[in-house]
């Protein structure tokens, strides 16, 4: 998330080790696909390249860049420890891996499970994720449609772990509240989740007008973006706060 980087016994890997875009791009794609099943060469250059008339020699020579950079002293003529083949598929090996949308993932997990139970830790895990999530999942491949499903389903994750977070932290820390929706509406403008939980934590400080403002913007950003009216819940709650007295 954020600029693509990799690290390799501490030491980052420099672009000059990763030579040729094509390598980069396979790498981000398997780490991509960490989730389904091993695929076939053609089925991964399908997605990620449009020349398939070399398709044997330009997905080789990508791969075994990727494995001279993962594994720069591994013997010849031994198995890749981080990409596997099994028969004509590969597949991504993450057993000694760390990867930050991985831990998010699982942060945000933990979160979720002690959500109703054991709420302080709820808020100590998606702390943690939130504070490992650096921006947009592979912004250079922003323009690939292999990459746009999984990015748009962090952003997901992400907002809604803004949100579970603001919410917990809505009675006792209302500005935090405040700022965590911020940060969701800084990645989707037209959240209307972000705008309620604003709301709610406006009125809560005692400021109507600050929260009938949030109202007004998020009817201005749906109408401008969808042609829509806000919620029936979110006008609720501006009734709410407008007969507050």
């Amino acid at each position: 998330m954020g600029n693509f980087q990799v690290w390799r016994d501490g030491t980052q890997v420099s672009t000059k080790e990763w030579g040729r875009d094509k390598t980069v791009q396979l790498f981000q794609f398997l780490l991509t696909a960490r989730h389904r099943r091993a695929l076939h060469k053609e089925q991964i250059a399908d997605r990620i390249w449009e020349d398939l008339d070399t398709i044997d020699q330009t997905f080789k020579v990508a791969l075994h860049g990727i494995n001279k950079v993962l594994e720069p002293d591994r013997k010849s003529r031994t198995e890749p420890r981080y990409i596997q083949r099994q028969g004509i598929t590969y597949q991504l090996n993450l057993k000694d891996i760390w990867l930050d949308v991985a831990a998010v993932e699982g942060l945000v997990r933990i979160g979720n499970e002690a959500l109703l139970t054991h709420p302080s830790d709820a808020i100590i895990a998606y702390h943690k994720a939130l504070n490992l999530y650096e921006g947009t999942y592979l912004p250079n491949r922003l323009y690939e449609d292999w990459s746009s499903a999984e990015r748009e389903r962090i952003q997901l994750l992400i907002l809604n772990t803004y949100i579970s977070l603001g919410e917990l932290l809505l009675n006792d820390n209302p500005v935090e509240t405040i700022r965590l929706a911020q940060q969701a509406l800084l990645l989707d403008a037209t959240w209307e989740e972000a705008y309620r939980l604003q709301m709610e934590a406006y009125l809560l400080k005692g400021n109507r007008p600050m929260a009938i403002k949030t109202f007004r913007q998020c009817e201005e950003v749906l109408a401008k973006e969808f042609g829509i009216a806000p919620l029936p819940e979110t006008k609720a709650l501006l009734k709410k706060i407008v007969e507050r007295k």
